[in-house]
């Protein structure tokens, strides 16, 4: 079943072209990895996928993109971007405590009842695994978390507004190989109940945890394959090239 369909998008800032004719369909409770060398599309289309490109300045797109069989479009705004949530490059977390941080989403949508604001953070952070590492110190300061924990955190964050869709943008571009390791295996139980789309400039970690993996190169959709056949025969020597280093 489909989550994402996407038929014909082309996304220009200005004069950049920035994606060109893209046709494909990410499916419910996969992992889809983007990968491509620097201005290949790959963020951009990311940002698409929950409209965050409309902020940017002489932003304009042809085609169409569903959730759902729905055009986003047509969706509200503040239900679309609950419905698909975004972790970026850096973790930001919020000026507050650690509950306070996961709890900020649930209290802005109307919940106040403790009870359930506590339940939510719990089972928040749970699913993004930092639960035994917090659970002691949940009203100290999120800021004095490690890097890797501010950034499960903000998954918890994400999650306790009940997204369908987590959209992860270079996730661990900052982390450590250990709390890399932990992010991964993260995404890798959430797609239980979730569907992720990550985009990666780590080719190894699109290999550890895509179920298929998709190479974009100058805005253009080169291949989609299972991450299997993309890393092992791919059919375009242009894929074949980037994973194997010698652009990008």
């Amino acid at each position: 079943m489909d989550k994402f369909k996407i038929e014909q998008l082309n996304i220009w800032f200005g004069k950049i072209h920035a994606l060109r004719d893209i046709n494909l369909s990410i499916y419910n409770n996969e992992i889809l990895s983007i990968i491509g060398p620097a201005n290949s599309g790959k963020t951009t289309f990311l940002r698409m996928l929950n409209r965050l490109n409309e902020l940017e300045p002489y932003f304009r797109m042809s085609g169409r993109v569903l959730i759902d069989g729905r055009e986003i479009q047509t969706i509200d705004l503040e239900v679309l971007r609950r419905k698909v949530g975004i972790i970026f490059a850096l973790p930001l977390p919020l000026p507050l405590s650690i509950y306070d941080n996961v709890a900020y989403g649930p209290r802005m949508h109307g919940i106040r009842q403790k009870s359930r604001l506590d339940e939510i953070v719990e089972r928040s952070l749970k699913q993004a695994y930092i639960w035994e590492e917090v659970k002691d110190r949940l009203f100290s300061s999120a800021f004095k978390l490690s890097g890797g924990q501010q950034q499960r955190l903000c998954i918890a964050r994400t999650l306790a507004t009940d997204p369908e869709v987590i959209l992860f943008d270079e996730p661990c571009s900052g982390l450590d190989p250990i709390s890399t390791a932990k992010v991964e295996e993260t995404m890798l139980n959430l797609k239980k109940n979730y569907t992720i789309v990550l985009v990666t400039n780590n080719v190894k970690q699109a290999a550890r945890v895509g179920d298929r993996t998709a190479f974009f190169l100058s805005g253009e959709l080169i291949e989609l394959d299972t991450t299997d056949k993309i890393f092992t025969a791919p059919k375009d020597k242009r894929t074949d090239g980037y994973i194997r280093g010698k652009f990008g």
